[in-house]
Order: C-alpha cells, then sequence, then structure tokens
C-alpha cells in the first residue's frame, strides 16, 4: 500500500466514524432542545423532563459496557450500523408520542442506539486507521462530537419553530437515515480486518487474561473508567449549570453567559485540533491530561471566586474549553494503551460507560447546588473533579510504566 492510499483510506475512514460519532452526540440534545415544546404539550414539570434524559444516559452508560462485548464478537462495523438504525426509529416513535410512557420509551431506544458509538468508534479507528495518523483520528473524532453537540439544538429548535416538535423529530430520523446510507455504501472502508500499521493495542498488553471478562480484573481499566467518571461529572456542570451559575456571579445577561458556553465548546474543538499533533508526538499522554486539567482546575475556581470583569469570565471560560480539548486525543490514546489485544471494543465500552455515569449524576449535583443558590459552588466543584482527574490520570501513567519495566531492563 502507497503512502497516498494509506492516506487517503485514513482519511475516509476517519470522516466516516466522526460523521457517526457527530450523529451520536447530535442525539443526545433531542429532548432537551425540544423541552419548551414537550413541557406545555404533555403538561409535564422539569423534573419529569429531566427523568427523560437520566433514562437516555444510564441505558446508554449501562449499554456502553455491553456493546463492547458484542463488538468484539459481532465487529464493530454492524454494530455501529444498528446504533444509528436504533437512534433514527427512536426519534420515529418519539414523533409519534401521545403519552410521556412513550416519551419515555422513545428515550430508553435512543439509550440503546447510543451505547454502541464509543466501543464501536474507537474499535474502528484501531483497526482501520495506521499507527501515523491515529491520533489525528481521535482528534477528529472528539471534534465531531462537539459540532453535533452545537448542531443539534439549532437544527431541532429551527424546525420546530416553524412546523412544529413533532416534525423536528422526523427531521432528526433523517438525520440518522442519511447517515447510515452514507455509511452502507462506504462499507467497504469499515470492514473489520485489521491493516497492519494499526494494531490493536501498544505497549506489552497482550490478550486479555481469563477469557471474555478477564480485562475486568486490570486495575488500569478502572483508573480508565474513573477517568470517565470523574470528567465527566465536571462537564455535566459546564452543559448544564454554567451559564445560569454565571449571570448569578457575575451579572452578566444570560445571552453572554451562554456565549461563554459557546465559547467553551468552540475552544474546545480548536484544543482537539492540536491535541492531535501533540499527543502524535508524545508518549506520556498521562502528562499531557495531568497538565491539561490542572490548568482547567485553576482556571474554574478563578471563575468561582469571580475577581475578574464579566468579559475575561467568558474568555477564562474558552480557555477552560481549550485545554480540556487539547486532553482528549491523548485521553484516547492513554486508554488506547491500556486495551489488551482483542478486547478493544469491551474495554472502550466499559470505560466509555462512566462518561454517561458521570453525566447522569452530575446533573443531579449541580442541581442540588443551584437549589441552594451557591453559583459560585458549581464551579469550585467543576475545579475540584477536574483536579481529581490528574489522580485517576497519574495511576494510568505509572500503571503503564510499571507493567513496561521488564522490556526495558
Amino acid at each position: 500500500m502507497t503512502d497516498n492510499t494509506l492516506l487517503r483510506q485514513d482519511a475516509r475512514v476517519i470522516t466516516l466514524v466522526g460523521l457517526a460519532h457527530g450523529t451520536s452526540h447530535f442525539y443526545h440534545l433531542i429532548l432537551a432542545a425540544l423541552i419548551p415544546w414537550l413541557k406545555p404539550e404533555f403538561g409535564l414539570s422539569y423534573s419529569e423532563l429531566g427523568l427523560l434524559m437520566t433514562v437516555f444516559f444510564v441505558v446508554s452508560g449501562v449499554g456502553q459496557a455491553m456493546a463492547g462485548f458484542v463488538v468484539d464478537r459481532f465487529g464493530a462495523r454492524a454494530v455501529l450500523f444498528s446504533g444509528i438504525g436504533l437512534l433514527g426509529l427512536s426519534a420515529v416513535l418519539l414523533s409519534s408520542a401521545h403519552s410521556y410512557v412513550q416519551l419515555m420509551l422513545g428515550a430508553f431506544l435512543a439509550g440503546c442506539g447510543n451505547s454502541v458509538f464509543h466501543p464501536a468508534d474507537y474499535t474502528l479507528l484501531n483497526q482501520r486507521v495506521s499507527k501515523a495518523r491515529l491520533a489525528h483520528g481521535f482528534s477528529v473524532h472528539g471534534i465531531s462530537g462537539n459540532i453535533g453537540w452545537a448542531l443539534s439544538p439549532l437544527f431541532l429548535t429551527f424546525v420546530a419553530g416553524r412546523s412544529g416538535w413533532r416534525v423536528a423529530m422526523l427531521a432528526a430520523s433523517s438525520v440518522a437515515l442519511a447517515v447510515l446510507v452514507l455509511l452502507v455504501l462506504n462499507r467497504h472502508a469499515l470492514r473489520p480486518d485489521p491493516i497492519a500499521a494499526a494494531p490493536a493495542s501498544s505497549g506489552k498488553a497482550g490478550a486479555a487474561p481469563g477469557g471474555a471478562f478477564g480485562f475486568l480484573r486490570l486495575k488500569v481499566v478502572w483508573l480508565c473508567f474513573a477517568f470517565f467518571l470523574i470528567s465527566a461529572i465536571a462537564l455535566a456542570g459546564i452543559q448544564t449549570f454554567a451559564a445560569t451559575s454565571l449571570v448569578s456571579l457575575y451579572g452578566m445577561s444570560l445571552a453572554t453567559a451562554t456565549s461563554a458556553y459557546t465559547c467553551y465548546m468552540f475552544a474546545s474543538a480548536l484544543g482537539m485540533v492540536y491535541g492531535g499533533f501533540l499527543g502524535a508526538g508524545s508518549r506520556n499522554h498521562d502528562r499531557i491530561i495531568m497538565i491539561a486539567f490542572g490548568v482547567a482546575a485553576l482556571l474554574a475556581l478563578v471563575v468561582a471566586a469571580a475577581v475578574v470583569p464579566a468579559w475575561m469570565a467568558v474568555v477564562l471560560m474558552g480557555l477552560i474549553g481549550l485545554v480540556t480539548g487539547i486532553s482528549g486525543p491523548s485521553r484516547d490514546l492513554m486508554i488506547r494503551s491500556a486495551a489488551p489485544a482483542n478486547a478493544t471494543g469491551r474495554v472502550f465500552g466499559v470505560v466509555y460507560s462512566g462518561l454517561d455515569s458521570g453525566l447522569a449524576l452530575g446533573a443531579i449535583l449541580f442541581g442540588v447546588l443551584m437549589d441552594a443558590q451557591q453559583p459560585a459552588g458549581v464551579f469550585i466543584v467543576i475545579g475540584i473533579f477536574q483536579a481529581l482527574v490528574i489522580l485517576t490520570a497519574l495511576g494510568v501513567g505509572n500503571n503503564r510504566r510499571v507493567a513496561a519495566l521488564p522490556e526495558t531492563a
């Protein structure tokens, strides 16, 4: 295979997997974006609406751990196709809902569909992308997720404002259908056989000990799970209540506070681009993560202290997004190095279930802080959890270095 051919193949796979991941994140917000229409239509409280999203993330989190086994058994491509199909089906079901129970079933089905993406995506990237461009693949994967988060509310509210929320749900189903058709037409690029330049894991991971569930006895797997759980709790605070907290702390308008979150997301995407190059040129991915989250934690505490002008708080939000975005590709490379051979799907499924678990727990935790009228507490707790991420990254890095000692002795 020539260098140009390999480059084209890598770009094609990275683009297709990124598109699928963006679709997954697009569906994270199909219920949240339509709350202004769903609340009066069904006469629901905010708690009842929040429960719909909790069901989505709980089902997705539990499903991710199981989906990893299915990916390793049946292949990532088939599982990825089924996930996108379930997302589209969930939107059709939601569009025809006439009761809270039907909304709950739609959220459940969407959670099932969402559960497959991380184990399937990362298995495909590890199998089909050359090692030299794998960090860039992880970078694009993260950026596409941010794009999905950004586009979903814009798209859905635009359609709902003109044609109603049911049409918006059907439009969301058409997005999933279009992506599924594109992936099927390019299915050959996503075939399961790995290329020689992209081994399933690095280091001396070897095969997972003790059969299909043996990897669960590896300390490093649970350290990676803890990493995602803790970092997702901090992310939940930023996604759900950062804007509201900024309004209380700095007296800024809601529009300005919302722009601070937009600044965070945009800067995070830029950080992921740079993080792809940084991660590709480093073997110490845990150290990149530790520095990034250490800086993010300090910045969050500065925001909490409200000692800077309102405009500077918006800038600080952007900087928090930038440094956490930089850590993204290194995070995925760190987990890849911890995955035993032939267990990539299972490992990514289990550790990424921590992401959904953290988002579900964080929403409750920060909601309690806001009910207690503690807007500064929101950013203090965000900073604390970002600092705790450092401990998990340190644990993963030390575990990897100790495991490599016999090879370098």
